[in-house]
């Protein structure tokens, strides 16, 4: 049985920047709550799964495109649906649509942890996922990043409460927010029409994060470390031409 999930948000006042788009990190944070809610709806949400194999979801990658900016008081449309389950990681796919018209796609990967030691389950394993993936699946792999051959620390940043989410680290939208502030966002005449985020280890408070930056201009590439070297996230951004600038409201 197909399990295709879909929900309708009003992209309001907290989700937009000062040109009354929508930031990255909310669209991802709409995007993370639709498949929380898909899967909630089906037998494998956060509390069966936590609570029959002492495991939880981790989101491990994930990308968006969009064909334009998304803009405060628009209506987003979030159509959901996964590719199936076998081996470790599970992809999700996303498609965006306004006023019932396609305005980008995205795809995510997830796996499944054990609380304790974070030792990752077959999903073959868990018969609740067993034939429910979506019937038009988007062929998308969310690989690891190429990354430029020369990068340079831009900023030493501490990881604090405000960072923190339900598994009392980072939450994933964050790290969205940590890219686009190295970039030189907002650009004037330009919009983030496609980001790229991998979730390379856990973060918490207290923590500091190196943030160095690199790649093309029109293709920048961010990449978080720790103290001790060991890299903590990485991402891809790519802009596309917005005829609007300026404050839209």
């Amino acid at each position: 049985m197909s399990l295709e999930y879909e929900c309708r948000q009003t992209i309001d006042s907290r989700d937009v920047d000062g040109a009354g788009c929508c930031r990255a990190s909310a669209l991802l944070g709409h995007m993370q709550e639709a498949a929380t809610r898909a899967a909630e709806t089906s037998a494998f949400g956060r509390k069966i799964i936590l609570e029959q194999y002492h495991a939880f979801w981790m989101l491990t990658r994930i990308f968006f495109w969009l064909q334009r900016p998304l803009r405060w008081g628009e209506e987003l449309t979030i159509r959901t649906w996964h590719r199936g389950g076998r081996a470790a990681m599970l992809y999700r796919d996303f498609d965006l649509l306004v006023g019932g018209a396609p305005v980008g796609e995205g795809v995510s990967a997830w796996v499944l942890a054990d609380q304790d030691s974070r030792r990752l389950l077959r999903l073959g394993d868990i018969p609740e996922i067993q034939g429910t993936e979506g019937t038009h699946c988007k062929t998308l792999k969310l690989s690891k990043l190429k990354r430029p051959e020369s990068l340079t620390l831009a900023e030493r940043r501490p990881m604090r409460y405000s960072d923190t989410d339900i598994n009392n680290h980072v939450n994933n939208t964050r790290y969205a927010d940590f890219a686009c502030d190295m970039v030189g966002m907002p650009r004037e005449g330009q919009f983030l029409s496609e980001l790229r985020l991998g979730f390379l280890s856990e973060c918490r408070m207290g923590e500091v994060l190196e943030i160095f930056t690199g790649g093309e201009p029109d293709r920048p590439f961010v990449l978080g470390r720790d103290g001790q070297g060991k890299d903590r996230f990485e991402a891809e951004l790519g802009f596309g031409s917005c005829p609007l600038s300026g404050p839209l409201f």
